[in-house]
């Protein structure tokens, strides 16, 4: 077992638990003005070595030009320019492919609201030298949420449950977006394949590292709800999950079942 949490354990191709590499955040922004500067200053803080990389959706907020000034400053921060709102899975492959392309070894999911804590960030990276990705847990014993009213942690909770049981992985927190991968684990997921977004994209992805055999590990965090600026949440997003996951989960038993009976 990791600090703190649960473990599926892999043999998955390229998890050999060498180097961290240089880090890059990866956050993702549509109209977050009043958190920007905030977010990437703690985050500069917290792991002064790691780099930041802002992908903005056009916001029309000014969210953009504004991580462009924090570039300018400092060589450490960068800006993803995209056309518009894609939602946040088209955003964190965007940013996954930018840092692949530019060579870094760890690339970290992290919200732009404060909700997820950069200062838990060193706690994420210590765990990640024994694991291919390291999951900031709600759920696990230590981890816990502020701030939230019981009608959405009965949510989340909910969703992740419902996806153990139907996808049959090991995971307490499998809808959670903090989240640090190695570069080798997200090039064995098939990125190219992955079309879902919202909570479904942390699904998804949770889904496909276990599938493939990676050692997930999870870690407890604090999650605190947003103080500036509105939800992204929205109704669509809970339905999109629950159908992809009902379907996913329904075509892997079915399959399951025909390669048994193929055997049998």
């Amino acid at each position: 077992m990791s600090v703190g949490g649960g473990v599926t354990r892999g043999t998955a191709p390229g998890s050999a638990y060498g180097p961290l590499g240089t880090v890059l955040v990866i956050i993702p922004t549509y109209n977050e003005a009043e958190n920007i500067k905030p977010i990437v200053s703690r985050v500069r803080a917290a792991v002064p070595e790691a780099h930041v990389l802002v992908a903005d959706d056009n916001s029309p907020d000014g969210t953009g030009k504004l991580a462009d000034e924090l570039a300018v400053v400092d060589d450490h921060v960068h800006v993803l320019h995209r056309k518009g709102k894609e939602g946040l899975g088209a955003a964190y492959l965007a940013g996954f492919r930018w840092g692949i392309d530019q060579g870094y070894g760890v690339l970290v999911e992290m919200d732009a609201d404060g909700s997820h804590q950069p200062e838990e960030l060193p706690r994420l990276l210590t765990a990640l030298k024994g694991a291919d990705l390291v999951l900031g847990s709600r759920w696990i014993a230590g981890g816990r949420v502020v701030n939230w009213p019981k009608s959405r942690e009965y949510l989340s909770r909910g969703g992740s449950t419902y996806s153990r049981f139907l996808l049959d992985v090991p995971l307490r927190d499998v809808t959670g977006g903090y989240r640090a991968f190695r570069k080798e684990t997200l090039l064995g997921l098939g990125m190219d394949e992955v079309a879902s977004q919202g909570y479904c994209f942390q699904v998804d992805l949770a889904w496909r590292a276990v599938k493939a055999g990676f050692h997930v590990v999870e870690v407890p965090i604090t999650f605190v709800e947003r103080e500036r600026g509105d939800s992204k949440m929205s109704r669509d997003i809970v339905v999109e999950a629950l159908w992809r996951v009902t379907a996913w989960g329904v075509g892997s038993r079915v399959r399951r079942l025909a390669e048994a009976r193929r055997k049998s």
